[in-house]
């Protein structure tokens, strides 16, 4: 994508040169088992919005200078909570470094859809996710030196979000269709690998994934009205240490704290287990869990049943196992404590 805070000529995209994929095959978004082609606006390569963003390629199914347009299906419950988070971190004014570890945004519209109008949200372009880091790492593991720089640019983040824009990132939990994450039916949207991204300081990886477009244009689908594009991967910077935290889509702000389900099965904290009310702490015990997923190539915690109530006993029982029977005055004030401490005992 391209702004136009500096001139820029338009750019036309090859019309001819690339591979059209036949009507049965299921491309990206499509592959999804919810997919609707009304819910989604269905963006075109070379397509100019507001009169000032051209679209340059496709990232995901999420002088001038690269920014993102974040597309979403038409109704989402998530689109005005989102940049109602993003225009609440806006008006802060801080010195504190961990500011540039949050996502920002940078302008936001409407389009209209067959569906209702789709909210879209301009942000600065950023480099891959952390989950595409690990995917390919040797492994599925990601090396410590660069765990080192990303957490530590993550926790200044997170203080930021804590101590002075008072924001919980994992927010409320929600029935959705997630295949691609790891096979989850029920998710928050938390503190995870794949809404973790690389800074990019210079837009050299930007004018390089412009001009292979222009030159090999990725494949497409063509169907009817509407073309899907398949993804094209960018490349990873060579500075790799600055990392920045997106997706406020669930982000809780107000309160001092917040009570329900939130957190994916088995990224539970000890509060949403026993049925404590919870705050930023939790997003905390977030991060512990997504470095050790990192760093171990697989998940700290491993136990499913077909019911989050009924994985709760093997889930704490884990936990204790690791770290300890939980404090007394946690115990105490957790609604499900009783519920738990009699299936221990048995």
């Amino acid at each position: 994508m391209e702004s136009g805070r500096a001139s820029s000529p338009q750019r036309q995209p090859p019309t001819s040169g690339f591979e059209v994929l036949d009507d049965t095959y299921l491309l990206d978004e499509e592959t999804f088992s919810w997919y609707s082609p009304d819910d989604f606006y269905h963006v075109r390569i070379g397509e100019v919005f507001q009169s000032k963003y051209q679209v340059l390629g496709k990232l995901g199914f999420g002088g001038h200078e690269y920014v993102t347009l974040k597309v979403f299906i038409s109704d989402h419950r998530q689109a005005e909570s989102e940049e109602k988070v993003y225009r609440h971190l806006k008006i802060i004014k801080t010195d504190h470094p961990g500011v540039t570890g949050i996502r920002s945004l940078r302008d936001s519209f409407q389009l209209p859809g067959k569906r209702g109008p789709h909210e879209c949200l301009i942000h600065d372009a950023l480099g891959v996710t952390l989950g595409e880091i690990r995917e390919m790492s040797d492994g599925g593991k990601v090396s410590i030196d660069l765990l080192r720089p990303f957490t530590k640019c993550l926790l200044y983040a997170l203080d930021f979000l804590h101590t002075e824009a008072h924001v919980v990132h994992t927010g409320k939990m929600f029935q959705y269709p997630v295949e691609p994450l790891r096979g989850l039916t029920v998710c928050g949207v938390d503190i995870q690998e794949g809404n973790i991204m690389l800074a990019v300081k210079e837009d050299t990886i930007f004018k390089t994934f412009e001009q292979e477009e222009m030159d090999e244009p990725n494949l497409r689908k063509v169907d009817g009205e509407r073309i899907i594009y398949a993804l094209r991967a960018l490349d990873i910077p060579d500075d790799a240490s600055h990392n920045v935290l997106c997706d406020f889509g669930d982000a809780q702000f107000g309160a001092e704290t917040y009570e329900g389900e939130v957190m994916p099965d088995l990224y539970r904290a000890p509060e949403i287990v026993l049925g404590i009310p919870w705050n930023e702490k939790i997003d905390i015990w977030a991060v512990g869990m997504m470095v050790w997923d990192l760093y171990e190539g697989k998940h700290m915690f491993k136990e499913r049943l077909p019911s989050r109530m009924e994985s709760v006993p093997a889930h704490i029982a884990r936990m204790i196992a690791l770290l300890g029977p939980p404090p007394e005055e946690l115990l105490k004030r957790g609604q499900f404590s009783d519920m738990f401490l009699m299936r221990m005992e048995t």
